[in-house]
């Protein structure tokens, strides 16, 4: 049913459990599970950052790009499933959703869930994707 599984993952706890519903899936679909982190690139930091005058370098992105990946597998059983896991620099959810066309058949999302006013004030990554994927989305609390 499901071949191929995106986990974007921010090393959050709800990535998490994202990441242990996804594996379970793919355990009964014999699916594939990517574990995909978007850490923001440098133009993302300058707009955040500017105003402390700190220069995060490419090297800094990256380093917490791949360290994003290492905390959400942290004392994860990964064996048994076909698994990769990738990061990109950009704005989360444009890179999620341009991942998504690579031919995912499902994207599970890990979220806190703020309520429903909250979210549409403040938007949310969860929500974009949720709204734009062209598959279908499992939110896990």
């Amino acid at each position: 049913m499901y071949k191929r599984i995106l986990v974007p993952t921010d090393g959050s706890g709800p990535s998490r459990q994202a990441l242990k519903a996804a594996l379970e899936l793919a355990g009964k679909f014999d699916s594939e599970v990517e574990l995909f982190h978007v850490t923001p690139d440098q133009e993302s930091y300058y707009g955040y950052q500017m105003g402390f005058n700190n220069i995060i370098s490419q090297e800094e992105i990256e380093k917490n790009g791949e360290m994003a990946l290492e905390v959400t597998l942290k004392d994860i059983d990964i064996s048994g499933v076909r698994f990769s896991k990738k990061y990109i620099s950009g704005q989360a959810a444009s890179g999620i959703l341009d991942e998504v066309r690579r031919e995912f058949d499902l994207v599970v999302m890990g979220t806190v869930g703020h309520g429903a006013l909250t979210g549409a004030i403040l938007g949310s990554v969860t929500q974009r994707v949720l709204a734009q994927a062209q598959c279908p989305v499992l939110i896990v609390k």
